[in-house]
């Protein structure tokens, strides 16, 4: 058997949080690294990410992450209920919300991944964007142990060769069936989502008054009810340093059902009386779809971790967690990111790049925060698609606006107790039927 020739130590595929974090730990350790991103720059795909928990970051990059261009540090946390008529918030904000340990940021993708790309070609790796990767090469053996470039019917294809292949590709990834990776052919319908992402520019001292925080603090704000065509879903709202992101995202199974598009219902959000003074003025500078991983722990489980010269880390494995109230991938990327760096290379010192060999990836991943934060919220989109209903079809928006109505209209009629108020509110709903759903809601939690 011919002795390969290898270009690089290690070829990351995907110029994302996962990818710029691996090629950093690998460049730390010594090793060169190649990044191979299909945009024009890293960052040109990922339009906006919205909000990253700060902690997976500050131990790959320490101090000098207080250069990196985070927007606003999240300060306000809200979550709201909508119904045709209203909307119900519930506000939250405490000063631990500022400590280091606790940290979050909104970040604008292009600029973030741009930032980290920096600090990768300072450590030694090489990056090379606008090239999509078609395929990925094997060796006698059945290792994988190179990529190709361009297309062999025009004369385009080019091959390069790693001891290590990093799949660090998003989502949409095509390579990660084609290394063995994966025991089926698509994400199925429930374990993807579509997001459809804008930002709007707005200026810092409108976000400042409008969302009532401080220079330098901002809101990450949750919408669930009447947004989604009757159909599981929801949108996150992040303020940026002089603009707001907004993304509706919506799992596919209930876009097939829908008579509306997610664009669509990304314009009906932004048209209602309640949201329209927030992006009064307003200008559209971004605007993008994404595919979205929701399956958590159960979409993992299909997945291999390892192959014989190849490794998968961040969305491509589904590391990505909806928790009603808050949205998780980026943070759940860098740390694989980083463990699956550590993994190379020690592979590459031990000269065994079988899956035994890097099997330390697995091993350190089910072992942190991530798997078992995965596994905590694994019971909770199956609880969205299945015992959620309430919620998608108003039966809950409308009976909270209606209690809290109930209390706060003051019409000179005569106040009656509030248990009168609320009661019979609650009973047409179905008292046991609350009690049920808070049950089940609960145990996925």
């Amino acid at each position: 058997m011919a002795e390969i020739e290898y270009d690089f130590d290690v070829i990351v595929v995907g110029g994302g949080m996962s990818g710029l974090v691996a090629a950093y730990e690998l460049a730390k350790a010594e090793k060169s690294v190649l990044v191979m991103e299909r945009g024009e720059y890293c960052g040109a795909k990922n339009m906006t990410g919205g909000r990253v928990y700060a902690h997976s970051l500050r131990k790959v990059f320490g101090d000098a992450l207080e250069d990196a261009p985070f927007q606003r540090k999240i300060v306000h946390e809200k979550l709201s209920l909508m119904n045709k008529d209203g909307l119900f918030t519930l506000d939250t904000t405490t000063p631990e919300f500022r400590e280091q340990k606790n940290e979050s940021y909104s970040i604008l993708r292009a600029p973030f991944d741009q930032w980290m790309a920096e600090q990768c070609e300072d450590m030694g790796v090489e990056i090379m964007c606008g090239m999509p990767v078609e395929d990925l090469l094997k060796g006698e053996d059945g290792f994988i142990n190179g990529i190709a470039v361009g297309k062999e019917e025009d004369g385009t294809r080019e091959e390069m060769h790693a001891k290590v292949i990093m799949l660090c590709d998003g989502a949409n990834s095509l390579l990660i069936q084609k290394a063995g990776l994966t025991d089926q052919a698509a994400p199925t319908t429930h374990e993807m989502a579509v997001g459809a992402k804008e930002v709007i520019e707005l200026g810092a001292d409108v976000i400042e008054d409008r969302f009532g925080v401080a220079p330098g603090e901002g809101t990450a704000w949750m919408f669930a009810g009447e947004l989604t065509d009757g159909k599981p879903g929801g949108l996150a709202l992040y303020t940026n340093e002089d603009s707001v992101s907004i993304c509706m995202v919506v799992p596919i199974a209930g876009l097939i059902e829908s008579n509306v598009p997610v664009y669509q219902q990304l314009e009906n959000f932004k048209n209602r009386e309640e949201i329209k003074p927030l992006l009064k003025g307003g200008k559209t500078v971004e605007y993008s779809g994404h595919m979205v991983p929701e399956g958590g722990y159960n979409m993992l489980q299909r997945h291999k971790l390892v192959g014989n010269g190849v490794v998968a880390c961040g969305d491509n494995v589904g590391l990505c967690i909806n928790s009603g109230y808050s949205v998780r991938g980026m943070d759940l990327a860098v740390t694989s990111g980083q463990l699956a760096a550590e993994a190379v290379s020690k592979a590459i010192d031990n000269d065994d790049f079988s899956a035994a060999g890097l099997g330390s990836y697995k091993t350190a991943l089910d072992a942190s925060y991530v798997v078992k934060d995965l596994k905590n919220f694994q019971k909770f989109p199956e609880f969205m698609d299945n015992d959620l209903g309430m919620l998608w079809d108003n039966t809950l928006s409308d009976m909270v606006l209606n209690i809290f109505k109930k209390l706060y209209i003051v019409d000179g009629t005569g106040e009656i107790p509030v248990k009168q108020k609320i009661m019979p509110l609650v009973k047409e709903v179905g008292i046991f039927k609350i009690a049920k759903l808070a049950m089940k809601g609960m145990k996925a939690l």
